[in-house]
């Protein structure tokens, strides 16, 4: 298994040119599908047992997962296995793959967490104290997430020079390795420029966000960050840095942008991925309605 599980990495890195962090998380389903199989005894004799796997073994896997994990990561996880099946089957390792009829879980329909466009204000004009390089960096991190509906990830990758401050425009390197090139709103290439200032002579391959220790800044840095700034303002903590990535699509498709261009600023794959936020945005139409209108529900 473990051999089969390397050739299956090396698969996802080479011909599909996945992102790390999607090759990681493949495995890590994997392994604890691997480690299930270990544990029923369903790998011995190890010599053929992939053979052995038929759906319900794969029904008694799903059931053990119901008994921890949500729809979402359930979804994944089966998703995992199946293309690892696949694989095997184009190989020759497998004739049939077991897993193709088995049905996945409808996956939890959820809206994505946002700030409104006042609260968003309200964290970026908000003058916090503390060391003035920190405060600066912090902003201009904040700025630039809300600016250009970053993720995190595509944030801490950015180099020195992944930004032009003169036409602003920043080089980002999304999911899959695909590159787009993005335009920055005025107060985040001001916030940039000031926190560059402020940070002194960098070469362009510098991480363009540093840690106290001139390190590239981490995802968890930064959402712990942005969790003590809400707190200190009295805004939501549970609040994340890709809630302001939904804030960025939500506040655009308010404001009357078309649905196509903010899949391409969010580097979305799939239209489909995009159109929840048209979710949030009726649900905040609803909610806006129900307080104004006289003859609403709620004023009845």
């Amino acid at each position: 298994m473990e051999e089969y599980l390397k050739k299956f990495e090396q698969h996802l890195i080479v011909e599909r040119n996945l992102a790390a962090k999607t090759v990681e998380a493949y495995m890590r389903d994997l392994q604890q599908f691997h480690t299930f199989l270990k544990e029923i005894g369903a790998t011995r004799p190890e010599s053929d047992f992939l053979h052995r796997i038929d759906r319900l073994l794969l029904r008694q896997y799903l059931a053990h997962l119901q008994k921890n994990c949500l729809r979402t990561s359930l979804a994944r996880k089966l998703s995992a296995i199946k293309v690892f099946f696949r694989f095997l089957k184009r190989e020759g390792i497998l004739n049939e793959s077991p897993i193709e009829f088995l049905s996945s879980p409808r996956r939890e329909q959820y809206l994505p967490k946002v700030l409104s466009a006042e609260q968003v204000g309200y964290l970026l004009d908000s003058v916090p104290s503390g060391k003035r390089l920190l405060v600066l960096r912090d902003l201009a991190i904040f700025e630039l997430i809300y600016s250009c509906g970053l993720r995190v990830g595509e944030l801490t990758g950015l180099d020195s020079g992944s930004v032009d401050l003169e036409n602003c425009q920043v080089r980002v390197l999304g999911k899959g390795s695909k590159e787009r090139i993005l335009p920055i709103g005025q107060k985040a290439c001001l916030a940039l420029q000031a926190y560059l200032h402020e940070r002194g002579q960098q070469d362009p391959d510098d991480p363009l966000f540093l840690n106290q220790r001139g390190g590239r800044l981490t995802a968890r840095s930064i959402q712990r960050n942005l969790k003590n700034r809400l707190q200190q303002l009295g805004l939501p903590a549970d609040v994340t840095p890709h809630a302001l990535r939904h804030s960025f699509a939500t506040h655009l498709l308010d404001a009357g942008a078309d649905l196509r261009v903010i899949q391409e600023l969010l580097g979305h794959v799939s239209l489909s991925t995009t159109q929840k936020y048209t979710k949030v945005s009726f649900s905040h139409l609803s909610e806006v309605y129900d307080k104004s209108h006289p003859r609403s529900r709620k004023n009845n």
